[in-house]
């Protein structure tokens, strides 16, 4: 797999010994990328949407005409994958060869059919392998996906499942996509994604080590300046060891 990024606001050529890595997962709708985009932000830190990963290897793959429910040969579109992915959280951009497909891979036809990757294991082995690569490359990063804080990332300084209720969920999904979509239509994008892929992650229910952070009843400001306050409160401990 060929990957690249355009690197976000602290992010470093050589990984770092005091690196800090801040890790969340959830469901769909949950409010991961908003969240964590926005917190990036704030903190100066690089951010990494591994959803994005996968959306643009469903894009590539539909476009290569390469039968999604064939493991093999979607694995193998995933090693071949040209893709270069942005860690700035102020500018997010997602290329797939010379084709910007930052727009194109957030589209309904992308969204139902993702999981076919997302739970192809092999490719999920080449993806994760790029994410962990990104990750240490960063310095400070927050970096966001389904199977962030146990697999990915599970050394993360800082380790979140951020969840909500499914009728917020949907809600906010459906926000998203703007007008257009039918409630059967969302369904299947959040709750019936979410059922298809716990079969190879679990981003239901926090593992060990892991904090819950249930935006259902925040506004979208506080649940980040709640995961901020998460982060700050690790910084200002380390800081206290030294």
């Amino acid at each position: 797999m060929s990957t690249s990024t355009q690197q976000g606001p602290s992010a470093a050529t050589e990984p770092d010994s005091d690196r800090m890595v801040v890790a969340v997962d959830g469901p769909s709708g949950s409010g991961k990328s908003s969240v964590c985009r926005a917190a990036a932000a704030r903190l100066g830190a690089a951010y990494l949407d591994t959803g994005a990963m996968y959306r643009a290897a469903t894009w590539y793959c539909v476009q290569q005409n390469v039968a999604l429910r064939d493991e093999d040969a979607v694995a193998v579109a995933v090693e071949e994958l040209p893709l270069n992915i942005s860690t700035d959280p102020q500018h997010q951009i997602i290329t797939v060869g010379e084709t910007d497909v930052t727009a194109e891979i957030r589209a309904p036809q992308i969204s139902e059919k993702v999981s076919d990757v997302a739970t192809n294991r092999k490719a999920r082995q080449v993806l994760i392998g790029a994410q962990r690569r990104i990750i240490d490359q960063a310095g400070f990063i927050v970096a966001e996906g389904r199977d962030i804080t146990t697999v990915v990332a599970p050394d993360a300084q800082v380790r979140v499942l951020l969840t909500a209720s499914a009728e917020a969920r949907l809600r906010r999904r459906g926000a998203q996509l703007g007008d257009g979509q039918s409630a059967e239509a969302l369904k299947r994008q959040v709750l019936d994604r979410d059922r298809r892929d716990s079969a190879t992650t679990n981003f239901t229910e926090a593992a060990d080590g892991v904090a819950v952070l249930d935006s259902s009843e925040l506004t979208f400001d506080e649940t980040v300046d709640s995961l901020i306050g998460r982060v700050e409160s690790v910084q200002e401990t380390a800081a206290d060891g030294l």
